[in-house]
């Protein structure tokens, strides 16, 4: 009996899973927790058994996304060149965040936990997975010492939230992000590469 009752439950959470994909990708970090109860034929309180909070879904939903980056971070460390490396990976990041709706909301922070860097799994995987990139970045002296992940992702979330609804949001995010991490002062006044 009781083995039934875990099988219906893995299947309902696989099925809400489902719907919570499509529903996120077509309406964005704000969909609807009973559509997508109504469309995978459950309950309210079944989503909510399985998913307890908005950002819980999110990460869920986010999950392959998330494991994507880490990867990636991974096979950029200890590559050529710090900087280069670490900002290839977090063009990767803008790209998802932009592409894939509701992944900026689930690495943002709410400020509902005691400690904000580490209050969702999604961030925390990230910070983990880039942490070696940084500091390769930071020992060739291409970063700031006292940059840290969580400021990066930080403002990749902001730039993703700010050019949702641009219409050509991955182009401004990826302009965005460019004129964040090179600053105002064109290169050739400086005449040195400017850090991130």
């Amino acid at each position: 009996m009781s083995e039934g009752l875990r099988s219906d439950a893995r299947r309902n959470y696989t099925r809400i899973l489902a719907v919570a994909e499509e529903e996120v990708a077509a309406h964005g970090a704000g969909a609807s927790l009973e559509q997508i109860a109504r469309i995978a034929g459950v309950g309210s309180a079944t989503v909510r058994r399985h998913f307890p909070t908005r950002r819980a879904l999110l990460e869920a939903v986010s999950r392959k996304r998330i494991d994507a980056l880490c990867a990636r971070a991974r096979e950029l460390t200890g590559t050529g060149d710090g900087r280069e490396a670490l900002m290839a990976w977090l063009s990767e990041v803008v790209a998802y965040c932009v592409s894939a709706r509701g992944l900026a909301a689930a690495l943002s922070y709410d400020g509902t936990e005691a400690d904000p860097v580490h209050e969702n799994a999604c961030s925390a995987a990230l910070e983990e997975a880039a942490a070696p990139l940084l500091r390769h970045a930071v020992q060739d002296g291409a970063v700031a010492p006292d940059i840290t992940v969580a400021d990066l992702i930080t403002l990749i979330v902001g730039i993703a939230m700010a050019t949702e609804h641009h219409p050509t949001p991955a182009a401004h995010a990826a302009r965005l992000f460019h004129l964040a991490t090179t600053g105002l002062t064109p290169q050739s006044r400086t005449g040195t590469r400017a850090g991130a």
